[in-house]
């Protein structure tokens, strides 16, 4: 399978790896049954243009594509407000990784789901309304 440079980069090299205790937003994403499971931190202060992602972290049990599309995720996010980072696809996920083979997408769907359910649990914790999320169906998604 080819992997762009970025994939292989983030992979071998992942960002923001790790956990944030008692955190302002934790989100999971995935399927024991297809190998692919994220967990998505955030740590979330207060700005002058709303609540802003100060900290984030992640961990991912998956393959590189897993891996990679968390890390990158994570960057993306990171200094963002709550609401920019709601606004993040999986497929800006994909671009900024230089692509990633069709059947290694739904990797990037993971990141997406799991950073909005933990927008969500900050929401939540915050008295605010939950959004509704698309969720995937995982168990389905292509497998190589």
């Amino acid at each position: 399978m080819d992997y762009s440079d970025k994939v292989m980069d983030h992979f071998s090299n992942p960002r923001n790896v790790g956990e944030i205790e008692n955190p302002d937003g934790l989100g999971e994403a995935g399927n024991p049954k297809c190998g692919d499971i994220m967990k998505i931190y955030l740590k979330v202060k207060d700005g002058p243009g709303g609540a802003v992602i100060e900290d984030v972290k992640f961990k991912t049990f998956g393959c590189a594509s897993a891996i990679a599309s968390s890390s990158m995720a994570t960057e993306m996010i990171k200094g963002k407000t709550v609401d920019e980072a709601w606004a993040m696809t999986n497929v800006a996920v994909a671009e900024a990784l230089d692509g990633l083979p069709p059947i290694k997408m739904h990797c990037s769907v993971l990141a997406e789901e799991a950073i909005h359910k933990a927008i969500n649990d900050y929401r939540e914790k915050h008295g605010l309304e939950v959004i509704p999320i698309r969720e995937f169906d995982h168990e389905s998604a292509p497998r190589a």
